[in-house]
C-alpha cells in the first residue's frame, strides 16, 4: 500500500516528453535553414533547374515535330511536354541530392554542426530530401505551361503533377545523397552522370514510346522509376487510366522508400564514426 501511494500523480506529472523517431521541430529547424538558403541563390537555383528542361522541349518538339506530326495517339509536342516533365523533376531533384550532399558534408561541414544540435540523420535526410522534392515538383510544372503556350490544353489532372513530382523528386534527390554519401571525390559523379542519369531520362518515354524499343530494352525500361512518371504525368494530363496509374504510383511510393533508406543508412555511416 505503501508503494502505491508513492507512484501517485505527482511522480506521474513530472514524466519527460516523449521524443520521436522523426521530430517535426528538427525536421522543421533543418527544412527553415534549407529556405533561408534558398531566399540568396533562388534565381541561380530556379534558371538552371527550369530552362534546361525547356529547351529539350522547344528542340524536340519543334525540331522532331516538324517530322513527326502524331507519336502514341499524341501531337507530338503534347507528347514531349508532358513528358519533359520528368526531366525537370529528375534534372532538379539528384543533381542537388549529388552536389550539395558532397559540398556541406566535405567542405562546409555543415552537417556536422546540424547534427551537433538535436537533431539525428534520419531527421536530417528526411528534411533534406523532402526540401528537394518539393522544389522538384514546383519546378517540374515549368514544361507544361511552356506547352499549353504552345497549344497544350489545361486540364484538372494537372493539379496533381506537383505530388507525381514530389514523389519522384523524393525518390531522386535520396538517390543523389546516397552517391554523395558513397564517392570519393566529385570526380566520381561523372560515372553515375554517364552511366546511370543520361540513359535513365532518354528510355523514360519522354522522347519516343519505350514501344519503340528491342524487346529487352523495352522490358529493362519498365523498370525506370522515370518511364512511370512519365505515364503518370501524361496521365494526369490526358485522362486516367485506374490499374495501370495504380501501378505506376506504386513503383515510384516503393522507389522513394527505398531510396530514403539508403540515404540515411549511407550518410549516417559517412557522418558517425
Amino acid at each position: 500500500m505503501a508503494v502505491a501511494e508513492t507512484q501517485g500523480p505527482d511522480r506521474g506529472d513530472r514524466r519527460a516528453p516523449r521524443v520521436r523517431r522523426l521530430e517535426p521541430a528538427a525536421i522543421g529547424a533543418v527544412l527553415w535553414r534549407e529556405l533561408s538558403v534558398f531566399r540568396r541563390h533562388w534565381r541561380a537555383t530556379t534558371f538552371s533547374s527550369v530552362v534546361e528542361p525547356t529547351i529539350f522541349l522547344l528542340a524536340f518538339g519543334f525540331g522532331f515535330g516538324a517530322l513527326v506530326s502524331r507519336v502514341a495517339g499524341y501531337d507530338y509536342i503534347e507528347f514531349v511536354g508532358t513528358g519533359v516533365v520528368a526531366t525537370a523533376v529528375l534534372f532538379s531533384s539528384v543533381f542537388p541530392g549529388l552536389f550539395n550532399t558532397f559540398i556541406r558534408h566535405r567542405f562546409q561541414r555543415t552537417y556536422d554542426a546540424l547534427l551537433a544540435a538535436p537533431i539525428d540523420v534520419e531527421e536530417l535526410v528526411t528534411a533534406e530530401v523532402g526540401w528537394v522534392a518539393l522544389r522538384a515538383g514546383v519546378y517540374g510544372m515549368a514544361p507544361l505551361l511552356v506547352a499549353m503556350v504552345f497549344g497544350l490544353d489545361p486540364s484538372p489532372g494537372m493539379l496533381l503533377v506537383p505530388f507525381v513530382g514530389f514523389v519522384t523528386g523524393f525518390g531522386f534527390a535520396a538517390f543523389g545523397v546516397t552517391i554523395a554519401a558513397v564517392a570519393q571525390s566529385m570526380d566520381n559523379f561523372n560515372y553515375v552522370t554517364s552511366s546511370v542519369i543520361t540513359p535513365l531520362f532518354l528510355v523514360a518515354g519522354t522522347f519516343f514510346p519505350i514501344d519503340a524499343l528491342p524487346g529487352w530494352a523495352s522490358t529493362l525500361a519498365q523498370l525506370n522509376p522515370l518511364h512511370h512518371c512519365v505515364e503518370l504525368v501524361r496521365d494526369a494530363v490526358f485522362g486516367f487510366q485506374l490499374g495501370p496509374d495504380v501501378l505506376h504510383l506504386g513503383v515510384l511510393l516503393v522507389f522513394a522508400l527505398l531510396m530514403w533508406r539508403l540515404a540515411i543508412w549511407r550518410l549516417g555511416l559517412r557522418l558517425i564514426d
